[in-house]
């Protein structure tokens, strides 16, 4: 196999493997994806301002995540049905994550159960939920995840509907036959019907609770004593109204551009949650994230940490868990790369004055 030198390399051979169906469902964004664009595209647009003739022999990159220590700022995002990229699925996810010491978070829509990730071994692992209209499986879920050693909830709050993904649409997208949602199987909600469009979207609509408010966030805090991450923020609004409901973090997210069209990005999206944050709890950013230059960008702009998806899906669509390793490795290799070019030995050097933003750009020419 040719030598893979960055973690882009990965989509396009994933897409050489991967059924036609399966490829679009990840790669894919919603209905013009821009953002999906956007995403990408607003990190090139912001540039370093790297300071030197600092002793960079020796540089940490590791942080302190909700009390749990990882080995860097990079974790994995909750990414749905695995298995149709391999047959290992979330099992070589969570196996390559713990190995590189990091958190992956596992989504609700699994083809691998929260007690068969349990079962790889130990690891640092967070689990995405979709609350459903039965607030009895939510409870059941949630309980079960705790029982299986998950650390956190990554409570997804920006799907009361699926965004509308052409690609799904056209492919009349449903979980292959021989695969189940492996959480929901015995509630008999393991299937997808196919229908005449995205069968994922019928699904959701059938069972998925589109009357989720802020106050789903204190029920939650009633049902379990695991913290609640506040997975899809956007808004100092909303930030504040997380904080006010008792979150442990947030997660920046627009859903790897996969629900509302035409947000911004979410690296333009950070700094406003930041500042309105102040500290009072932890911001993490997913989407978009490609290269360890990203990372150090996010981490310039006050994330604690970031997460990346897609990569991981088409890692393991190419090398099952030795790809999803590697990614995580090329990723953790440029970040330490950034950081000595850019003169920081540790993840609290890395600051705003850094980077330079288009916001910046804009206020100096207007002095």
């Amino acid at each position: 196999m040719e030598l893979i030198t960055n973690v882009t390399e990965y989509e396009k051979l994933a897409k050489e493997r991967l059924p036609k169906m399966v490829y679009d469902y990840y790669a894919s964004g919603a209905e013009d994806q821009w953002t999906l664009k956007e995403n990408r595209e607003a990190f090139s647009r912001i540039l370093f301002r790297p300071r030197v003739l600092i002793d960079v022999s020796r540089i940490d990159m590791a942080t302190n995540i909700l009390g749990f220590s990882i080995s860097m700022p990079i974790m994995i995002a909750p990414s749905a049905m695995q298995k149709m990229a391999h047959p290992d699925g979330e099992l070589a996810t969570a196996r390559a994550a713990a190995s590189a010491g990091t958190i992956m978070t596992l989504s609700s829509w699994s083809t691998s159960s929260v007690e068969e990730v349990n079962s790889v071994g130990p690891g640092i692992r967070f689990f995405q939920l979709y609350v459903y209209k039965d607030r009895n499986i939510v409870r059941q879920l949630v309980k079960r995840a705790e029982m299986a050693g998950f650390k956190a909830i990554a409570l997804t709050v920006d799907t009361p509907i699926l965004g509308r993904r052409e690609a799904d649409i056209k492919n009349r997208f449903a979980l292959p036959p021989h695969l189940v949602l492996k959480n929901f199987q015995a509630l008999d909600l393991g299937t997808m019907d196919k229908t005449n469009d995205s069968g994922l979207a019928s699904y959701v609509a059938g069972q998925v609770d589109r009357t989720l408010s802020w106050k789903d966030v204190k029920w939650l805090q009633t049902i379990t004593s695991l913290p609640i991450l506040v997975k899809g923020i956007v808004t100092a609004e909303d930030t504040r109204l997380a904080i006010e409901y008792g979150a442990a973090g947030i997660i920046v997210s627009n859903h790897g551009a996969r629900q509302l069209d035409y947000v911004p990005a979410t690296i333009s999206c950070l700094e406003e949650v930041v500042r309105e944050a102040k500290g009072r709890l932890p911001v993490f950013l997913d989407g978009g994230v490609r290269r360890g230059t990203d990372v150090f960008k996010a981490l310039a702009l006050g994330a604690s940490g970031v997460f990346i998806g897609r990569p991981v899906l088409f890692s393991l669509a190419v090398d099952g868990e030795a790809g999803v390793r590697k990614v995580l490795q090329m990723l953790r290799d440029e970040l330490e790369l950034t950081m000595a070019l850019s003169g920081c030995t540790s993840l609290r050097e890395i600051t705003r004055a850094h980077v330079i933003t288009d916001s910046d750009r804009i206020g100096r020419s207007r002095l």
